[in-house]
């Protein structure tokens, strides 16, 4: 098996990485806001969870477009929704009718199949995020609450994998810049 050889020069992967870390800071400290009765508080911070994870969502747009644009492309559109919708019930939890959840289970999902399909970072991560998102989807069926733990154990590994991947390891540079060059239209005409 070939290592994955990563620069700290990659294309953001670092910094997608810290970005990911604050954002999953900023919704834990949301949770504990909120059980501490300081909804005020954790309502904005879950506001800005949301602005974070909706900056990584474009990231990741970026990041995987060489990889497949189109897919990339409608995880982003996915994962905007998700946000959106997730933003919306932190003001009006009777308001969205349709979890965020149902969004946010396929962009993992699309997320694994892209980082699996990329040269750039390891297989298994999205191996990880792909199951991490069938389980996200598996959360709103009345299998739930079977698997509930298993669930959550499930998406904080995966997720926090990648973070962690990116974080410490980046990206291949050098991988990710040859599938841009191989991605169809980027040659100057």
């Amino acid at each position: 098996m070939k290592s994955i050889k990563t620069t700290s020069g990659s294309p953001g992967g670092r910094l997608i990485g810290v970005i990911y870390l604050s954002y999953f800071l900023l919704a834990i400290l949301a949770q504990v806001l909120g059980q501490h009765n300081l909804s005020a508080l954790s309502n904005a911070t879950n506001v800005l969870s949301n602005i974070l994870y909706l900056t990584l969502v474009f990231l990741f747009f970026f990041l995987f477009k060489p990889v497949n644009r189109l897919v990339s492309l409608i995880a982003a559109i996915v994962g905007a929704a998700g946000c959106l919708i997730g933003t919306v019930g932190i003001f009006d939890p009777a308001a969205p009718l349709i979890s965020p959840l149902w969004f946010f289970g396929p962009y993992c999902l699309l997320i694994g199949c892209l980082i699996f399909r990329s040269t750039f970072l390891p297989r298994i991560l999205g191996v990880l995020m792909a199951l991490a998102g069938i389980g996200w989807l598996t959360y709103l069926s009345p299998l739930e609450k079977y698997f509930d733990l298993y669930i959550k154990i499930l998406g904080v590994l995966a997720e926090a994998s990648l973070m962690l991947w990116l974080i410490v390891k980046g990206v291949n540079k050098l991988r990710w810049e040859e599938e841009f060059r191989l991605m169809p239209n980027s040659a100057p005409h």
